[in-house]
């Protein structure tokens, strides 16, 4: 609720300083990296929360359910965006976008959401502390730190693909066929996110990491394959839908298997982890598609005559190479977590409620 609180005034200020003729490029940066630095602390909280509030066996469910909201507001967001510009001054778009923080203000000020339990005896720590807590819980544990590395792995992945899918596209198709394939690619994102909150995805939830990730990696590198709008189309539209199945099916395993009192910390490490294999995922795109990669596949390139008989030359196919290696590594270090026990078995371990619940009826006496 204060990050909301806060993302609503800094909409409100914009808005303000467009109306008064003071907003300058400076102001925009600014509000952008506060409110990245506000979601640092809001999205762990709201996935903390998740688990407080949905049994265990409907944890994917419900995490299905917040990829479908996230991938509606993905479609319907910059088509509503684009219409109320010209409808309405710029100014209303922010104020409205204001507004949309004071509807989940009020949502949260009508529902109940218990505190996660505090450890029994435990003193006040430093910040500092706490964090070091979280990640030892979670170095303590291989599958979840294999886990994390899995995640983090694919997060790398669609770092670089979502900086070069758009010159990937427009080396043989046309600017307004990239904006359809970000559509496309949106309704598969909301198609996967229902599946899975109708279904619940699969029964072992570490299947739906590992296997998704898999098939996930063939169609990433299918866009490589050869410079054709239907064929990325196709590949994207089936990738996305296989994305909530992965995220939600992480997120239940997190928040079945980490105590509630250290599942906000846990999260913020696995944020952490997932932002800086992102950030380093879009330093290196631009560099190895237009030194390494671009080269390789032009007329004469070191590539032009090996796997440019396969993908093709020219303008892209270098990216189009990115886009099958990358899609290639995440499949076969999904293969490589199904090889490893601890991640294979996470599913095995006691869920948190289920411990509780022992503790509860061994504590209890007997008669």
């Amino acid at each position: 609720m204060v990050c909301d609180v806060a993302a609503m005034t800094l909409m409100a200020s914009l808005a303000l300083l467009l109306s008064t003729g003071q907003l300058a490029v400076w102001h925009v940066y600014a509000v952008a990296a506060t409110a990245s630095l506000l979601e640092t602390f809001r999205k762990p909280a709201f996935l903390a929360s998740v688990p407080l509030l949905v049994p265990a066996q409907h944890l994917p469910r419900a995490n299905g359910l917040v990829h479908s909201g996230e991938a509606a507001a993905s479609i319907c967001g910059p088509l509503l965006a684009g219409f109320l510009v010209s409808a309405i001054d710029f100014k209303g778009v922010l104020l409205i976008d204001a507004s949309t923080f004071a509807v989940g203000i009020v949502t949260l000020l009508l529902v109940t959401i218990p505190r996660a339990p505090a450890s029994t005896g435990a003193a006040p720590e430093s910040v500092l502390r706490e964090a070091v807590i979280g990640w030892r819980y979670v170095h303590g544990r291989p599958g979840l730190l294999g886990l994390l590395k899995v995640y983090g792995y694919n997060h790398f992945v669609f770092a670089i693909a979502s900086v070069l899918i758009a010159p990937l596209l427009l080396s043989f198709s046309t600017p307004e066929r990239v904006g359809m394939q970000y559509a496309i690619s949106g309704c598969g994102l909301l198609l996967g996110g229902l599946a899975m909150t109708m279904s619940g995805g699969p029964k072992k939830r570490i299947n739906g990491v590992l296997v998704f990730s898999m098939l996930g990696g063939v169609f990433l590198a299918a866009h490589g394959l050869h410079p054709t709008f239907l064929l990325v189309a196709v590949a994207g539209f089936v990738l996305f839908t296989m994305l909530p199945a992965i995220d939600a099916s992480n997120n239940s395993l997190w928040q079945s298997k980490v105590p509630p009192q250290l599942l906000g910390r846990c999260f913020a490490i696995q944020d952490l982890v997932l932002n800086v294999a992102m950030a380093i995922g879009y330093c290196l795109a631009g560099p190895l598609s237009d030194y390494v990669f671009g080269p390789a596949l032009l007329e004469n390139g070191w590539l032009a005559d090996s796997v440019g008989s396969v993908i093709g030359v020219g303008p892209g196919r270098g990216i189009g190479l990115m886009f099958v290696l990358l899609g290639v590594s995440m499949s076969l270090v999904a293969l490589w977590a199904y090889g490893v026990p601890a991640i294979r078995r996470i599913d095995e371990l006691e869920d948190v409620a289920a411990a509780e619940e022992k503790n509860q009826i061994i504590a209890e006496p007997s008669y």
